[in-house]
């Protein structure tokens, strides 16, 4: 599959994130989920990656039940029984490789590492996209997990990295500045005013998730933050395009 431009709003900011897709209408993390939130207007989608045998394979938990019919960890399973698996509505389990494929450029493919390793898996990977003619700017690498975005910084300092966090740190966002990230992810239910002011003047951009409500999606625009995740792109991509900056707070 050759590599096509980016046509969407992948340059404009606020942008809109499909997380795990289009989770709140296809099955998370499958590729009718990802087509589903690209056909929504998503800029971006959010993926997360466990590892399989030490492959990258596209799964939030690091256990099957809950998002397929199978059973056990996904780290001890093989890419053929992965196939084997429903993971809603007949979708399988995809491999990074397969997503990215799928993707082709279309939206900006912000990549969540779970599993301890991960870092280093998909190093191979999205070196060889960028040998093909990807661009840096078409990837974003984020995680909970600061060692993991350390290992992946010194392996692709290139690649744009994100700090997630689940609280309101007492230093702010100076621990993102401290990883050399590009962005913070914030929990949408984390989110106050001197927050955002402190990642904006350490330079960071602002991306909240999960954002499911128009009303916390316009709330959050208005304090000036940088992209939202949503279940429901379309609900996030309405409230952008409506938006009007000097309205802004």
């Amino acid at each position: 599959m050759q590599s096509q431009e980016i046509t969407n709003n992948t340059q404009g900011w606020p942008v809109c994130i499909g997380h795990r897709g289009a989770a709140g209408y296809a099955p998370e993390n499958t590729l009718l989920s990802i087509e589903k939130a690209l056909a929504l207007g998503a800029d971006w989608i959010e993926i997360d990656i466990q590892l399989a045998q030490g492959q990258p394979v596209v799964i939030h938990n690091r256990r099957l039940e809950t998002t397929t019919n199978g059973m056990g960890l996904v780290a001890v399973q093989d890419s053929l029984r992965l196939r084997q698996l429903d993971a809603g509505q007949g979708q399988t389990v995809p491999n990074l490789v397969e997503v990215i494929e799928h993707i082709n450029r279309r939206a900006v493919l912000n990549i969540e590492l779970k599993a301890p390793g991960s870092a280093q898996a998909i190093v191979p990977v999205l070196q060889s996209f960028l040998d093909r003619g990807w661009k840096s700017e078409d990837f974003v690498v984020s995680s909970f997990d600061a060692h993991e975005l350390q290992d992946f910084a010194q392996a692709m300092p290139e690649i744009r990295r994100g700090w997630l966090i689940a609280g309101i740190p007492l230093d702010y966002a100076a621990s993102a500045q401290a990883l050399d990230a590009w962005s913070i992810h914030l929990h949408v239910d984390f989110v106050n005013t001197k927050l955002i002011a402190d990642a904006k003047a350490r330079g960071l951009r602002v991306l909240v998730y999960t954002v499911n409500e128009v009303e916390d999606a316009q709330w959050l625009l208005d304090q000036g933050v940088d992209g939202l995740f949503s279940d429901y792109p379309d609900r996030i991509r309405a409230v952008i395009d409506a938006w009007v900056p000097e309205k802004a707070a």
